[in-house]
């Protein structure tokens, strides 16, 4: 009897492993309800060495209800993010979703695949800022 509830815990386990599969499967690859209204851009080889073909950018995201942003990885793209207004829902592709308010910050490095969906009744303002190889 004590093996029962180590092998439902197991059961559960692989259940939510099998989950997160089926959501990497199933992330929408484009986009939908998604737009740039603003975007500030500074190239980073005019004035760090090394930084050839680099951008530090910063954009205003916008995400309608019923919108999202399809998955993408942030491998050679790190980001940081502001939500500034709505619920945004971001799904890791090997992971849990977690949902973010205004006020909230996130952010993304080289491991982190991911995608957003706006699942309330207004618009999700962010602001992204990534470090950014645009020929890439």
């Amino acid at each position: 009897m004590r093996h029962a509830p180590i092998a439902g815990v197991l059961c559960l386990t692989a259940l939510a492993c099998f989950n997160n599969l089926a959501k990497a499967e199933d992330a929408p690859k484009d986009n939908k309800a998604f737009t740039t209204p603003k975007s500030q851009v500074v190239d980073l080889g005019a004035e760090i060495d090394g930084m050839a073909g680099r951008q530090l950018r910063m954009r205003l995201l916008k995400i309608e209800p019923g919108g999202h942003i399809g998955i993408h990885s942030h491998k050679d793209r790190p980001a940081t993010v502001y939500f500034v207004q709505g619920t945004d829902t971001v799904i890791q592709a090997d992971g849990p979703s977690k949902t973010f308010h205004p006020g909230d910050m996130s952010s993304a490095t080289k491991d982190t695949m991911h995608w957003h969906r706006n699942d309330g009744k207004d618009d999700v303002l962010l602001i992204a800022v990534d470090v950014f190889h645009p020929k890439k």
